[in-house]
């Protein structure tokens, strides 16, 4: 009966105290690298993308192409399409949106500049920012409407790294702020556990000296006779005492009642007085 209340209990706090922890010592991934130029003259995988190459749309590959061709139309007016470098292998699922960095929807709209069906006909001028493998760029390219193919390729995008890169430097100043805190923390605590500790060795330094001088019956820290911190022989000493203590004879005065005069003469060995 009372195993799952205990548990019930036990899981709300265990629940707790991993909310506490996790809120306080949870640290937020950086999104991007130090050096996003760098990474992107020297990766690879960038050097490859960078170049333009051909590209083709991947979305409904178990549907006709007919209707292939609809979906991509109509996703693209939506601000958005899965893409495909076919040179690597590389898909992109890209957003075609204006205010793509902003938290709210309806801020993530996409416009003329990153969608266009007017610039040539039969084939639509697609850009895309996102932030890949760490560095911020952009896609830009075109795919024929009727193929689904077309060319694309990265480039570095300088304005958004730059507000990230600014982020960054913020998160790391953040960072390193909680870290001394912590650490500031820590030295507190350590500090207060060595006094704490010389506090208890000075009172155990003291009670062995009362112990040592006869003097651990008068403590201020006694409880009900006892020294709070009372060695074996101390209170084999102090039952001693009690129960000789206990030995001696107390007279009682008896309270003042009516008295009876009895002759004394009947009984001149009794006393003359007797207490009703």
């Amino acid at each position: 009966m009372n195993e799952e209340p205990n548990g019930t209990m036990l899981s709300l706090v265990s629940s707790a105290l991993r909310c506490r922890v996790t809120e306080k010592l949870t640290v937020r991934m950086p999104r991007v690298v130090s050096d996003q130029r760098a990474k992107f003259e020297n990766d690879e995988l960038f050097r490859k993308l960078s170049r333009e190459s051909e590209v083709r749309y991947t979305g409904f590959r178990d549907r006709p192409h007919d209707e292939r061709q609809l979906r991509f139309h109509t996703e693209c007016r939506e601000g958005h399409a899965d893409v495909a470098f076919t040179a690597t292998g590389t898909n992109l699922q890209l957003s075609f949106a204006a205010n793509a960095w902003s938290d709210k929807p309806e801020d993530r709209t996409p416009t003329q500049e990153f969608v266009n069906f007017d610039r040539e006909p039969g084939k639509v001028h697609l850009k895309s920012q996102f932030i890949m493998n760490g560095v911020c760029v952009v896609w830009r390219g075109w795919i024929d409407l009727q193929r689904l193919d077309g060319i694309g390729c990265l480039e570095f995008d300088d304005d958004r790294a730059e507000v990230e890169d600014a982020i960054l430097r913020e998160q790391i100043d953040q960072y390193n702020r909680r870290l001394r805190e912590f650490e500031e923390r820590q030295r507190q605590y350590r500090q207060d556990q060595e006094r704490q500790a010389e506090s208890e060795a000075e009172q155990e330094r003291q009670m062995l000296v009362r112990l040592e001088t006869g003097d651990y019956y008068q403590t201020p820290s006694s409880q009900n006779g006892f020294p709070r911190h009372r060695t074996q022989r101390s209170e084999k000493d102090y039952r001693i005492r009690t129960k000789a203590d206990s030995r001696i004879e107390v007279p009682i005065r008896a309270p003042q009642k009516r008295a009876a005069v009895i002759d004394a003469q009947r009984s001149p060995w009794k006393p003359s007085l007797y207490i009703l």
